[in-house]
């Protein structure tokens, strides 16, 4: 059995009972210890973690043509140990999915997850207007030990409406994901132009990802802002 944790909120511990595999963003293992000698190995995944040939292979593809891609490595433990990871110093977070709850996130955000989540991507249909693109990396608990370690730079905020039934509006290209229990819960696009965008003075804002209050979500972003998106401009 697998418990993540984070130390220093940069570095991923994961701690192992018995045998069992971890998936990571290939790379990331910075350090580890066992008892009695090395008892884990790191294997790269050519196509993804699902045991069927098939829908690896088409997984593979839908996440190169999509830009989801997530080069990852698959970490088989033979007993106890404890193991590290990280990425270029990013802040770490933590999630347990409850059983059958999806969160959608970046793929570059992934920094690893246990096998009780079921990894895959689906498409969105939020356009070109931010690095956000057409489609969404996504993990769904099918069983009781469905950890995810999420990369942000910066420390993450979050914002909930699952009490408040508040509407939430977000800049895309700072969302690393969302989560509910009721299904995906994919928001609204919304879009704010005038004729200030073509004359160069519009306010950077002028478009964003909305939850409304009967869309029960939990939104986690990050302190930075991916660069991308359309800019429309008259000098």
């Amino acid at each position: 059995m697998l418990t993540f944790e984070t130390v220093n909120e940069l570095t991923l511990k994961v701690t192992c009972r018995g045998n069992d595999v971890l998936f990571t963003k290939a790379g990331s293992f910075i350090a580890g210890n066992s008892p009695g000698g090395k008892n884990y190995k790191f294997e790269k995944l050519l196509l993804g973690p699902q045991n069927n040939f098939g829908q690896a292979a088409l997984g593979s593809l839908l996440r190169r043509v999509t830009g989801e891609n997530l080069p990852l490595m698959k970490v088989t433990f033979g007993g106890d140990s404890v193991t590290y990871y990280a990425d270029y110093g990013q802040h770490v977070l933590i999630y347990k999915l409850a059983m059958g709850e999806t969160i959608s996130v970046e793929s570059e955000n992934i920094l690893a997850f246990t096998q009780d989540c079921d990894y895959s991507v689906r498409f969105i249909g939020c356009g070109v207007i931010s690095q956000k693109g057409l489609a969404t990396s996504t993990l769904t608990a099918t069983g009781g030990n469905a950890y995810v370690a999420i990369l942000a730079n910066g420390n993450p905020i979050v914002l909930s409406n699952i009490q408040s039934r508040d509407t939430i509006s977000v800049d895309p290209d700072a969302v690393i994901c969302w989560m509910s229990q009721s299904g995906y819960c994919d928001p609204q696009i919304k879009t704010d132009l005038s004729w200030k965008n073509l004359i160069g003075q519009a306010s950077g804002e002028s478009y964003a990802f909305e939850w409304s209050g009967n869309q029960p979500v939990s939104v986690i972003m990050q302190p930075s802002e991916r660069r991308g998106g359309i800019r429309v401009s008259m000098d």
